[in-house]
């Protein structure tokens, strides 16, 4: 069994994504690693050579800025990366430069591979999302917060990046036929130091959005304010060992207060019946589990 991994990344250094640590958290598990890195106005493409590992292959890109509706741009580059990928590999590992996976799951991913390999019923494999919010210490438990999604799938050139890349479909538009595994995604992608996070906030909402719609949404202030949040809980585990030195390295301070909690009436009811019985109604689902 093969097995490649493959991301797109740009402007690493000047939004601070963890691409490094996310790139690292999957090699263990690939025979090789396709990196998409995209003309940058900082040293990200040095960055990316830093990872100094065999398995890498760095493709150099430009993004098309004029692709903003919808993210589409993003699966643009997802889909260049994508198609890099020998035809040889049984399995591909997507992984966003704001993802990570934890190693204790390492063993379990690499049994669902062989299990699925040769099951022309599965396209892909899903995984359960861990979104952590304003520091490593504390991670989303309302319904705003997307519960899985596909992060491997079968070397098949048919399945194209969806949308903003944050799922896959067929190119006829149908849905991925996928097994649940018994792993899951940790998405940093809301843990910056708050001027990092607004000047990600700036330029993310530019690939959906034209500029008029940026002056009357984007608040132009110079830190993301992490107040703006229904409900949090604490982190009790352990963080990838990839990412440990940003853990120990946060130079910020975010505290949640339990008693802020700001849910509606209707979405506690929500919640209280997903938190029970595992059902959470109305969820939208871009996938099949088989």
């Amino acid at each position: 069994m093969k097995v490649a991994g493959f991301t797109i990344i740009r402007n690493a250094i000047k939004y601070d994504y963890p691409v490094v640590e996310a790139i690292s958290s999957i090699l263990p598990i690939c025979d090789e690693v396709i990196v998409a890195v995209g003309k940058s106005d900082d040293d990200t493409l040095q960055l990316i050579k830093s990872i100094n590992s065999p398995k890498l292959r760095i493709i150099e890109t430009t993004w098309n800025d004029s692709l903003r509706q919808g993210g589409q741009v993003l699966a643009d580059e997802t889909n260049k990366a994508f198609d890099a990928i020998n035809k040889d590999a049984d399995w591909c590992f997507y992984i966003q430069s704001d993802e990570c996976v934890h190693e204790k799951y390492l063993p379990s991913i690499h049994e669902a591979m062989l299990k699925y390999k040769d099951d022309k019923q599965v396209d892909g494999l899903l995984f359960n999302y861990v979104h952590f919010y304003g520091s490593y210490s504390y991670v989303g438990n309302s319904r705003r917060w997307y519960r899985k999604e596909i992060r491997i799938i079968k070397n098949n050139k048919s399945i194209r990046s969806y949308k903003d890349a944050q799922g896959f479909r067929k190119k006829d538009n149908s849905k991925l036929q996928v097994k649940l595994i018994d792993a899951s995604i940790y998405h940093y992608g809301w843990v910056k130091p708050p001027k990092a996070q607004q000047a990600k906030q700036e330029n993310f909402h530019k690939m959906w959005h034209d500029d008029e719609w940026m002056k009357k949404n984007i608040a132009q202030v110079e830190e993301f304010d992490y107040s703006q949040i229904d409900s949090l809980e604490e982190f009790k585990e352990t963080h990838p060992k990839v990412l440990q030195d940003r853990v120990n390295n946060q130079q910020w301070s975010f505290k949640f207060d339990s008693s802020q909690i700001k849910l509606s009436l209707k979405d506690k009811f929500l919640l209280a019946i997903e938190n029970t019985c595992g059902w959470r109604i109305g969820e939208y689902k871009n996938y099949i589990e088989v």
